[in-house]
C-alpha cells in the first residue's frame, strides 16, 4: 500500500512541477510539439492561452489526484482504479477541451486527434479492467484442472506436489506481470518464501488455495469462502497431495 501510495504521490509531484514551470516559468518547451511548431503558431497559441491552460490542467489533476490519495487508505476497495480513471477522464477530456484553443486552420484536426486518442485509450482501458476483475474458474477436468481467464492455464493431477488452504495470503513482494490492483491480484508476482508465483487472489477474502505443481506455484480463492474450500478438497481427492489444514 505504500508503494502505491509513493507512486501516485511522485505522480502527482510530477504533474505540479511541470504545471508550475508552464505556468510560471514560461517552458512552454514541455507541452509536446510545441518547441517544434512556427514560431507565428506558438505566438498564436500563446495568445489563445493554449498553454497556460495546459499549465492550469496539469495543477488541476494533480491537486484532484492528492485530494484522493486517502482513499488508498480506507476500506473502499476500487480506489486505485478510481483515482486512474479519474486522471484518464481529467486529462482526456482536458486535451479535447483544449483543442479550442487551437490556432483555426488546426482546430478541426486536433479535435478529431484528441477525440480518436480519448476513444482508444477509454477502449483500451475498459477491455483491460474487465479482463482483470473476471472472476476466475478452477474447474476439474478427468485427469486435468484448469483455470479460466487471463492467465489461467491447465495442469495435470499427475503434476500437482502439495495442496494447501492457507488462512492467510503469503506477503506479495513485487508485481512482474499481471494486474496488482487493491482489490484483485492476477498474474505473475514474486511472493515471500514462495518466490515467483501465478496469482488469482482478491485480497481480503480468506481462505486461500495453494497449489504447487512440477513447474508452477498457484494461489487462488473466490470471494465466496466455501467455494475455495470445495476446491480444496476437491483437488485434494484428485491428487492425493494434501498439507494438514
Amino acid at each position: 500500500m505504500l508503494i502505491l501510495f509513493f507512486i501516485q504521490l511522485m505522480l502527482v509531484l510530477i504533474f505540479l512541477l511541470i504545471g508550475w514551470a508552464i505556468l510560471q516559468k514560461e517552458a512552454y518547451g514541455l507541452i509536446s510539439s510545441f518547441r517544434s511548431r512556427p514560431k507565428e503558431e506558438q505566438e498564436e497559441l500563446i495568445q489563445n492561452g493554449l498553454p497556460q491552460k495546459t499549465g492550469k490542467l496539469l495543477i488541476l489533476t494533480a491537486l484532484v489526484l492528492l485530494i484522493l490519495l486517502p482513499l488508498l487508505f480506507t476500506p473502499f476497495p476500487y480506489a486505485l482504479e478510481v483515482q486512474i480513471g479519474v486522471m484518464v477522464v481529467m486529462l482526456l477530456g482536458g486535451i479535447i477541451y483544449l483543442s479550442k484553443y487551437e490556432i483555426p486552420q488546426k482546430r478541426k484536426k486536433s479535435y478529431i486527434i484528441s477525440i480518436s486518442v480519448a476513444v482508444v485509450t477509454f477502449g483500451i482501458l475498459m477491455v483491460v479492467f474487465y479482463l482483470g476483475f473476471q472472476e476466475p474458474e478452477l474447474t476439474l477436468n478427468e485427469n486435468s484442472f484448469e483455470i479460466s481467464g487471463v492467465y489461467g492455464d491447465q495442469w495435470n493431477y499427475e503434476e500437482i506436489t502439495q495442496v494447501e488452504l492457507l488462512e492467510e495470503m503469503p506477503e506479495v513482494l513485487i508485481r512482474t506481470n499481471g494486474y496488482g490492483m487493491q482489490s484483485i491480484s492476477k498474474g505473475h508476482f514474486k511472493v515471500k518464501d514462495f518466490g515467483n508465483s501465478l496469482l488469482f487472489i482478491y485480497k481480503d477474502h480468506s481462505p486461500y488455495l495453494l497449489v504447487k505443481t512440477n513447474d508452477d506455484t498457484i494461489f487462488i480463492n473466490s470471494k465466496d469462502a466455501e467455494k475455495t474450500k470445495d476446491w480444496y478438497h476437491q483437488l485434494v481427492e484428485q491428487s492425493g497431495k494434501v498439507e494438514l489444514y
